[in-house]
């Protein structure tokens, strides 16, 4: 039976009365420290102390994520040229996802972004002044001219078109050969997703679609970014892949296009949830 995941609730400030032991998200750039070598602590393999500097790490931000399953967690920047203790290694996030609880995965991502969000807006982008963290919300507030910033989030759509038992799969230029996966692609301002799934397949492959079907939606930190994924049946026109984001597109038998190994990614799910019950025979 598969385990329930530990429930995640968001939060801003830590408690009056916090004190510790948290989870830490410890990053250096897009690399994230985790323990080297050594049995993890509840199956995490992230360090779990009342401090960073219990452990020899040099801490230049923090910021209180919530409580993940019941544990304070933080994100933290490391300092850039403090040495990292023997007991902790760094890795990149990507490898992070797929090797661990993807709950966990997707808390890393949100840590991530938080810290990257409050490095990239310590000054104001209307006036140039300071800016300060408010307490009530995840929000840096311009101390001149009050203009307040929020953590970005960038909606992008992942389109898999089907065609009778056939799934529309496609590689982007400079791609692995054998990589293809579903179309995708970034809302514009102003557009609805549905408007977004026709525009992107209309432009990176040359057809048309209709019968969208929501299918489910995956926050993704590379570099803030949410992916809502749809079904669509094929409508019309003839496969052109545009040659400057998608190099080759063709129909897969859904045998075909079950794809391995197993990652975290929406994309993976999507492919084979759907190649999976068109195999069995089950309605999508």
């Amino acid at each position: 039976m598969t385990q329930p995941r530990p429930d995640y609730q968001p939060l801003v400030r830590p408690p009056e009365d916090f004190s510790g032991p948290a989870l830490w998200f410890a990053f250096r750039n897009g690399d994230i420290a985790i323990v080297n070598n050594a049995p993890a602590a509840n199956g995490i393999p992230l360090p779990v102390c009342t401090d960073p500097a219990e452990l020899g790490l040099v801490a230049d931000t923090r910021h209180y994520l919530g409580l993940y399953g019941g544990q304070h967690c933080f994100a933290t920047e490391l300092a850039k040229d403090a040495p990292l203790p023997g007991s902790l290694k760094l890795q990149g996030l990507r490898s992070l996802f797929g090797s661990v609880d993807e709950s966990l995965a997707v808390l890393a991502g949100r840590a991530f972004q938080i810290k990257e969000w409050d490095r990239n807006h310590r000054f104001c982008g209307r006036c140039g002044a300071p800016t300060v963290q408010r307490g009530d919300e995840r929000a840096r507030v311009c101390a001149a001219c009050r203009r307040t910033s929020y953590p970005p989030v960038t909606p992008a759509i992942m389109v898999l078109v089907l065609r009778g038992r056939e799934l529309l799969l496609a590689r982007r230029v400079g791609a692995d050969a054998s990589r293809f996966s579903a179309l995708a692609g970034f809302v514009e301002p102003g557009e609805e997703l549905e408007d977004t799934a026709h525009r992107e397949v209309r432009e990176e492959v040359g057809i048309e679609i209709d019968g969208l079907r929501y299918f489910g939606s995956q926050p993704w930190p590379f570099p803030h970014s949410l992916m809502v994924a749809f079904t669509a049946q094929y409508a019309g026109g003839e496969l052109r892949p545009d040659g400057v984001e998608i190099g080759e597109a063709k129909w897969f038998a859904p045998e075909d296009a079950m794809q391995r190994p197993h990652t975290a990614s929406i994309g993976w799910r999507l492919i084979n949830t759907v190649a999976g019950k068109l195999v069995r025979g089950e309605e999508i």
